[in-house]
């Protein structure tokens, strides 16, 4: 297993160019982390598209919810994983199965998701990854929002 290590500047970048997120594993329980993190970004300007597909067709914080990537109009800058690091891999290759149609440019596997060859795969395709980190933990650090 490779050190995980992103600079400031590499997690800034990202976190600057994505506007809009796909959170994989987006709950509407409103205690989940997952919904925790999908209001936060809501609330730092980004378009949270939550995907869940048990809630598919509902609307979780004034966004519709559906049922996989492939399902989402539009373009989708960053996919956000909110599952298991086996379901990484499965979900990082729908992801970049889609990235020239989406313009997919990172995959962002949250904190203790972590699957190796998915983020080859990804790299190799061209994109971005960070795995083990959460974005609104960064934002918070980076920003000074932590105490």
């Amino acid at each position: 297993m490779r050190k995980l290590y992103y600079s400031d500047d590499h997690i800034t970048n990202i976190l600057d160019k994505a506007k809009t997120i796909a959170m994989v594993g987006a709950s509407t329980n409103l205690t989940r982390p997952s919904h925790l993190v999908m209001k936060y970004l809501q609330g730092k300007a980004y378009r949270v598209i939550p995907v869940n597909p048990v809630a598919s067709g509902t609307v979780l914080l004034n966004e519709t919810v559906y049922a996989r990537l492939v399902d989402i109009p539009g373009k989708i800058d960053m996919v956000d994983i909110f599952r298991n690091s086996d379901a990484a891999g499965v979900i990082t290759d729908e992801a970049i199965s889609l990235a020239k149609e989406k313009s997919i440019q990172t995959i962002w596997m949250q904190l203790g998701v972590r699957n190796d060859a998915a983020a080859r795969r990804a790299e190799t395709a061209g994109l971005q990854v960070v795995m083990d980190r959460c974005p609104k933990i960064e934002i918070g650090r980076l920003h000074g929002e932590l105490g």
